[in-house]
């Protein structure tokens, strides 16, 4: 066998030099403080009996077998497409096998050449690589900037074909929000279209927990918004809610949806049920009330100790400790005491703004958020 190739033994040892090398674990912790399971879904045994008897009645087949386009355009997927577009208040849905395929898919195929994509600095990995696949212009704009994204329209607009601006609507590592309503107003005024991943905010916010452009009551204000199912939602995949052409288009030319086997029954049918009880869920009002005693914590702490706390108003807190080794440290104390919290390292965020990123669920314990506090206090 051949040597493995120098420049990546060479990419490897700087990482570990680093202290930013990745490594999977299979580590579970008796206190989850960093999944993305924001209400409990993905443990919810009642999704698990609903998931099964929706298989029994919409398929008779384990695999989806092929490709959309070829034979994996069963009956359970067409239904979910057109009731979640309902549910989120959108002419047309496709689903996707996962929000990265979807990023990619979106923003590889729709932005042409002479079109320009603005997008917040702090957008989503998979938003970059799909930027990096197509033939338009893409700049970032400082993160939930309005000045600054007002001034690239301004100074876009007049030369480009189509301009758009890219965002998230609760933001992956930060937690926090834009000001998506005066967003709008600034895309009207440009003529842009606004594409949102709402990733981490359905299943949280909003009265049935649809996410916040529909709170907001800004949906129909949206070209194109991504809800994914692998967060509050507890499943797996996402779906593209927009006009019926641009899904159309999408089946057309998003090269991530076309030429990959579709999702299997299975994970459709627990996407399914997870919708089935998310409007009902008290577990939402929980969520809150654990978010509201956290930011109080976290105040109190701040002031005390001059730590420097995100300011979040979602399930996603963070506490910035511009440090590899010293935030990997912090994270192994947690650890140590049962508390499941991980590290943020560059590149994943800016050096000097890692961090570690608290996660909050509606099944953790006030009990649970205060060992966490009395943990970092004493550290």
């Amino acid at each position: 066998m051949n040597p493995i190739p120098n420049p990546l033994l060479k990419a490897l040892e700087e990482r570990k030099a680093a202290h930013t090398l990745r490594q999977l674990s299979m580590e579970r912790y008796a206190i989850d403080f960093y999944s993305n399971d924001y209400i409990g879904l993905a443990k919810n045994t009642t999704v698990r009996t609903k998931a099964q008897a929706i298989l029994e009645q919409y398929s008779p087949q384990n695999g989806s077998t092929g490709s959309r386009l070829l034979s994996g355009n069963y009956p359970l997927i067409r239904e979910a497409e057109t009731y979640l577009a309902s549910f989120h208040a959108g002419e047309r849905g496709l689903i996707f096998n996962s929000g990265y395929d979807a990023n990619v898919g979106i923003f590889s195929a729709i932005p042409q050449r002479g079109d320009v994509v603005l997008y917040d600095q702090y957008i989503h990995a998979s938003i970059r690589d799909g930027l990096q696949l197509n033939r338009a212009q893409h700049f970032k704009f400082k993160h939930n900037s309005l000045e600054d994204l007002q001034a690239k329209l301004k100074r876009f607009s007049p030369s480009a074909t189509t301009l758009y601006i890219a965002t998230e609507a609760v933001f992956s590592m930060d937690g926090d929000t834009p000001d998506l309503p005066a967003m709008v107003a600034l895309a009207q005024q440009y003529g842009a279209y606004i594409i949102i991943d709402e990733a981490h905010s359905v299943g949280v916010f909003g009265e049935k927990g649809a996410g916040l452009c529909q709170a907001l009551g800004i949906a129909q204000d949206i070209f194109l918004r991504l809800i994914t199912f692998g967060k509050g939602i507890g499943a797996h995949g996402a779906i593209v809610l927009a006009q019926a052409e641009v899904i159309d288009y999408l089946v057309n030319f998003a090269r991530s949806f076309i030429y990959t086997t579709a999702a299997a029954p299975e994970s459709i049918a627990t996407l399914m049920a997870s919708y089935v009880l998310l409007p009902e869920l008290k577990e939402r009002g929980y969520l809150h009330e654990n978010i509201a005693f956290f930011r109080e914590k976290a105040k109190v702490l701040s002031q005390e100790k001059g730590l420097h706390f995100i300011d979040s108003t979602s399930a996603i807190q963070g506490l910035i400790i511009p440090d590899s080794q010293r935030v990997k440290e912090m994270a192994a104390r947690l650890q140590q005491r049962g508390m499941g919290v991980k590290p943020i390292l560059s590149p994943t965020v800016p050096k000097g703004e890692e961090r570690l990123r608290i996660c909050l669920h509606s099944y953790n314990t006030k009990e649970e958020i205060e060992l966490l506090f009395q943990v970092i206090s004493e550290a």
